[in-house]
């Protein structure tokens, strides 16, 4: 793909006057502004990353050398051990793990296939927090349109039976807008079910793609009670079948055994590297990506990229001859995909210096390229996100809204306690046709995209962490109290 870089020396120009124009605007209150030093900087940061290797060699080695990362199993523990490694042999300051305690879910084994009014083997998988059949499931299915059909379903009408949601097919959008609906029946399908006493649910996967490859995800809890019912994803193709047959009339039966099931409790954690700050080693700009993934795939898109995009960044920035002012703070999540597990515990045991953390964002949205950037800190720190804006517009992605919540999935319980986010939007026009698949492999990764994540991840890191700026929203005085109160 085609960025159509602008000439630095350009870009570096129209910065500078934009920046000295809104300086003047105010002498008594200037905006805060980027040194053009700084601005040199990242500019070059980004010319070294578009030519750079690093990020591609980074994934490549995750999904080979580790392959399918499930949170809580072996293969996760390999991962850390592997992240270790990783940030020893690159130039980072401190690398650690910081280990927490997780409930263990394991896939097992699954056998699904219809078995009237015909014999046809489907391509199914269970769901995160599935519940087992010690035996196979032979029962008559009962189709539900949507998830808001058998939402109203009677307790104990579906006694003997196999529950099956459908719903419209996910639209692709390069924000992957509608993945909230669609992901309903997914998260809570199984609470009906079971209300209704069915044996077993199977519902359509949550994806934007045609292929006979199931969507695996975790649903929800109630009340810290999970399915103990088996719940299947189906593909696409399989459901568009069954709704097919359900249009014409036909009656529907399926054997289901599913192993899948809850193994107690282990160890996870997350991995952690530092660059230290020269100046203010205390004041943390964090950034990363999860290093858990479902194990149908190898975890390329999600998320070996933004660990991989992440990575990369920072250590382009630790190759130059000073560390950043501020310390930057790589974090690889652990256990992100069943309940960001690896982002609560990080945000408890760093609850005492959150207030330190002075800006945080994750890439956790595929490979494609970033075409946006938002944000999410205080007013007066706005000129610097433009700034930045402006370094990587050539890149070609926009500055877009000054105000909007979020920085990713793992970012949710420090943004939660006050911490300031930005966020590099990817375009995720294929994202769902990958994700929780047996298709999310590292072939899926453009290096010429990932090397335009990298870029833009470089400069905005390096900026926030060189400026002298405050980007959290200031907090009203508390009121005086007095004597009568």
């Amino acid at each position: 793909m085609n960025f159509f870089y602008a000439p630095r020396v350009f870009a570096i120009g129209v910065i500078l006057a934009m920046t000295s124009a809104a300086s003047a605007q105010s002498d008594t209150n200037p905006p805060a502004t980027v040194d053009a030093d700084v601005i040199d900087t990242a500019s070059q940061l980004i010319d070294t990353a578009l030519n750079s290797s690093l990020g591609f060699d980074i994934v490549e080695s995750l999904t080979t050398e580790v392959g399918p990362r499930l949170a809580g199993s072996e293969a996760e523990q390999r991962a850390r051990d592997w992240g270790v490694k990783l940030g020893e042999s690159l130039s980072f300051d401190r690398v650690s793990v910081e280990p927490f305690s997780m409930p263990f879910w394991d896939r097992g084994e699954l056998q699904i296939a219809l078995t009237s009014p015909y014999q046809q083997a489907l391509y199914g998988t269970a769901l995160g927090g599935s519940g087992t059949s010690d035996q196979p499931i032979d029962a008559p299915v009962v189709y539900f349109r949507s998830i808001h059909d058998i939402e109203t379903v009677e307790a104990g009408s579906l006694k003997g039976k196999i529950a099956f949601i459908d719903g419209e097919f996910m639209v692709k959008s390069q924000t992957g807008a509608g993945y909230g609906e669609a992901n309903h029946k997914r998260r809570v399908g199984w609470q009906h079910a079971e209300r209704g006493g069915a044996q077993a649910l199977v519902i359509r996967s949550v994806g934007s793609d045609s292929h006979r490859f199931p969507h695996t995800g975790m649903m929800s809890s109630k009340e810290d009670q999970w399915a103990t019912i088996p719940v299947i994803a189906v593909s696409n193709p399989d459901a568009d079948h069954l709704r097919r047959l359900h249009e014409l009339g036909q009656t529907m039966s399926m054997r289901v055994h599913s192993t899948a099931g809850w193994k107690g409790s282990v160890s996870s954690g997350n991995v952690v590297f530092d660059l230290v700050g020269r100046d203010k080693p205390d004041e943390i700009v964090l950034i990363g990506g999860h290093l858990d993934s479902w194990d149908l795939g190898t975890g390329a898109v999600d998320d070996g990229a933004g660990v991989a995009i992440t990575t990369a960044a920072a250590e382009l920035i630790a190759r130059l001859p000073h560390r950043p002012r501020r310390t930057i703070r790589v974090v690889l999540f652990g256990a992100e995909e069943v309940g960001l597990l690896g982002a609560r515990a990080y945000a408890e045991q760093h609850a005492d210096e959150l207030d330190q953390h002075v800006l945080a964002t994750e890439s956790d949205f595929g490979a494609g390229t970033i075409w946006q950037l938002v944000s999410n800190v205080n007013a007066e720190a706005n000129p610097v996100i433009d700034a930045i804006g402006r370094v990587i517009q050539p890149l070609g992605i926009a500055r877009g809204g000054s105000d909007v919540p979020g920085g990713g999935p793992d970012i949710i319980p420090m943004a939660m306690q006050g911490v300031p986010t930005v966020r590099l939007n990817q375009n995720g026009m294929d994202y769902f046709d990958l994700h929780h698949t047996p298709d999310d492999t590292l072939d899926k990764i453009k290096p010429a995209e990932l090397a335009q994540n990298i870029a833009a991840y470089a400069a905005l890191v390096y900026i926030a962490a060189e400026t002298d700026v405050e980007f959290r929203t200031k907090k009203d005085e508390p009121e005086a109290s007095t004597a009568d109160e």
